[in-house]
C-alpha cells in the first residue's frame, strides 16, 4: 500500500472523530470560542510533534522565506475558516448532514486544482467527482 494512502486514510479517520468529539464538546458552549481553544490545543500538540521529531530548528526557515511565510499564513487563515464554520454547522445541525457537505471540499479542491494549476482530470476522475458531489448533497438533504 502506498504511504500517501495510509496517511490519507488516517486523516479521514481522525477527521471523523473531530465531528464526534466536536458535537459532544459543543453542547452548551459558544462554537467560535470552542474553535479558538481547539486551535490553541492543536498548535501546542503540533509544536510538541515538531520538537519530538527534532525539527524545531527548521521553524526559522519558515519565517525567513517571505513568500513561503505569506502563503503559509494565508493557508492558516484558510484552514481556520472551515473549522469555524464547521463547528457552527455542528452546533446547529446533524453530523450526518454537516459532514457530507463539508466533504464537498474535495470537489472544490479538484476544481480549483484544474483552474489554478492546470491539473488534468480523466473522464473516470470527473465521474468520481460528480458522484462525490451528488453523494454529499444527497446525504445532506435526506
Amino acid at each position: 500500500m502506498k504511504l500517501w494512502l495510509v496517511y490519507a486514510l488516517l486523516s479521514a479517520i481522525c477527521a471523523a472523530f473531530v465531528s464526534i468529539f466536536g458535537k459532544v464538546g459543543l453542547q452548551g458552549l459558544d462554537s467560535t470560542t470552542a474553535t479558538a481553544v481547539r486551535a490553541v490545543i492543536m498548535a501546542i500538540f503540533l509544536i510538541g510533534v515538531v520538537i519530538v521529531q527534532g525539527n524545531f530548528s527548521n521553524v526559522a526557515d519558515v519565517f525567513d522565506d517571505k513568500k513561503a511565510f505569506l502563503f503559509i499564513t494565508l493557508s492558516g487563515i484558510a484552514g481556520a475558516c472551515p473549522w469555524l464554520f464547521y463547528f457552527l454547522a455542528l452546533k446547529h445541525g446533524k453530523i450526518s448532514q454537516v459532514a457530507p457537505v463539508d466533504k464537498l471540499s474535495v470537489v472544490f479542491a479538484v476544481v480549483l486544482a484544474v483552474i489554478i494549476f492546470g491539473e488534468k482530470v480523466s473522464a473516470l476522475q470527473l465521474l468520481a467527482i460528480i458522484l462525490v458531489a451528488a453523494g454529499g448533497l444527497l446525504l445532506a438533504i435526506s
